[in-house]
């Protein structure tokens, strides 16, 4: 009877389990050995390291990986900190429509990710509403979706508009956690608001901030739905990312195995920067 109790829970969490390893386990240990195997004719036979020495030599893949830095590096840093500055403003006492506010700065990122890439595409076209807008103020027609510069642009722009207000959900949540004597305390010191946000505020936020760079950081790194439907990975491969060389690599040229490389190495590069976001603001000596 004993034994029975003490095993009864494991038939509570079974489903679960099941579930995980099914849907989870199995395909990451698949991938993996698949990105050691190379497919011929429809036999796949051990190729070694072959898969990931073709990445050093794949002109496409090393401007994925570029692009792919390049909007991580502009778009994560504004989108937290647009992110911040929102929530220490929504937190304010004196704020009225507190409610409305959180609500509409929150909405885009609830939207469905095709929708509003389709959205934004419609917007950046020649003749769109944004150039529209800018022609009243004497700016001429900017191609946001045919430029090699501007594209990415319009890229990182659509991800600040739908994640700034997710991360400022997250912010706003652990700013309600700071003792609202410390900002008394600094009232009383002669600190204004902007002294306040560098000194308390941000100090106070760091694991959260930590936390929400990783989450923005495996994101952006899997980036796959803007590029697809805003430029399709164009102009001449300019807005390419990680993410969608993978799924072209393996639904398009029904290439599994290099995909599958590809996608680990990008769970590399996730390991490596999340390391080294913990080094840099010292949540590994907690």
């Amino acid at each position: 009877m004993l034994s029975r109790s003490k095993t009864f829970p494991y038939v509570f969490i079974l489903p679960s389990v099941l579930l995980f390893v099914v849907f989870i386990l199995y395909p990451i240990i698949s991938s993996f050995v698949l990105s050691f195997q190379t497919s011929n004719g429809g036999e796949t036979s051990f190729a070694g390291l072959a898969n990931y020495e073709r990445l050093l030599h794949d002109e496409i893949f090393w401007k994925a990986l570029k692009n792919t830095f390049i909007i991580f590096i502009f778009q994560v840093p504004i989108m937290l900190f647009l992110g911040l500055v929102l929530a220490t403003v929504l937190n304010n006492k004196l704020l009225k429509w507190k409610g409305f506010f959180r609500v509409g700065f929150y909405l885009p990122a609830v939207t469905s990710l095709v929708a509003y890439s389709l959205l934004f595409s419609i917007m950046l076209q020649d003749s769109g509403l944004i150039n529209n807008l800018l022609s009243y103020i004497g700016i001429g027609p900017i191609p946001w979706l045919s430029s090699a510069s501007w594209s990415k642009v319009s890229i990182i722009l659509a991800m600040i508009w739908r994640w700034t207000g997710y991360n400022m959900v997250i912010y706003l949540a652990a700013l309600q956690n700071i003792p609202e004597d410390t900002y008394e305390a600094a009232d009383m010191d002669g600190a204004g608001k902007i002294r306040q946000f560098f000194s308390i505020t941000i100090p106070q936020l760091k694991p959260v901030i930590l936390f929400t760079a990783i989450l923005s950081t495996i994101g952006t790194l899997q980036l796959f739905d803007e590029p697809f439907n805003l430029t399709k990975g164009g102009p001449a491969d300019s807005t390419m990312t990680l993410g969608l060389y993978i799924y072209q690599n393996g639904f398009k040229y029904f290439d599994f195995s290099y995909a599958s490389a590809v996608a680990y190495v990008v769970v590399i590069i996730v390991a490596v920067l999340s390391f080294l976001q913990f080094k840099f603001t010292g949540a590994d000596k907690k």
